[in-house]
């Protein structure tokens, strides 16, 4: 009973679209939410023009609750969640579940960048928006030293999250 009552605190129903990029960048600035570079090179991707809003439910997923105990790598993770009655996010999903998320736990350390999946952070599950390993996979939210943060982030198809990383996918119907 326990944990369908964390499952159900995991899940957040979110208006996804309908915001410009500059409506989106002074919602963020608005609510201090702070962001790195690779966060403004995916904003500034035309994904992020204004497009009718749908509606979602956000749901939060660990690598080992699907099904992967020894980590596994983004392309398998996302091959994956279809058979958890999940789906990806659309790819503007980030800035509008960090505006929402206003209760994420401060991150139990301030270490911004480490060329690992940071602690604390909540990654969206998103199809890439180019497939180049420089450009930025998607975004990730974090709350680090009581500062909410919209992060993009880069990794190739090799490298493999760790089973306690956490990430959102959209919940299927």
């Amino acid at each position: 009973m326990q944990r369908s009552h964390a499952r159900e605190a995991d899940t957040l129903p979110l208006r996804v679209g309908g915001r410009t990029r500059a409506e989106l960048r002074r919602a963020l600035a608005s609510a201090n939410v702070r962001i790195n570079a690779h966060a403004e090179t995916l904003l500034d991707h035309p994904t992020f023009d204004a497009r009718e809003p749908d509606l979602v439910t956000v749901v939060t997923r660990t690598v080992i609750e699907l099904g992967f105990s020894a980590g596994a790598t983004l392309p398998e993770l996302l091959a994956a969640a279809p058979d958890h009655g999940l789906a990806l996010c659309p790819p503007d999903t980030g800035p509008y579940f960090r505006l929402a998320m206003t209760s994420q736990a401060n991150a139990p350390d301030s270490i911004l960048s480490a060329g690992r999946s940071p602690a604390g952070a909540v990654i969206v599950a998103s199809a890439p928006l180019s497939p180049d390993v420089e450009f930025p996979k998607g975004f990730y939210l974090r709350v680090v030293d009581d500062e909410s943060w919209l992060r993009g982030y880069r990794c190739d198809d090799e490298y493999r999250h760790s089973p306690g990383d956490r990430f959102a996918f959209q919940q299927l119907p």
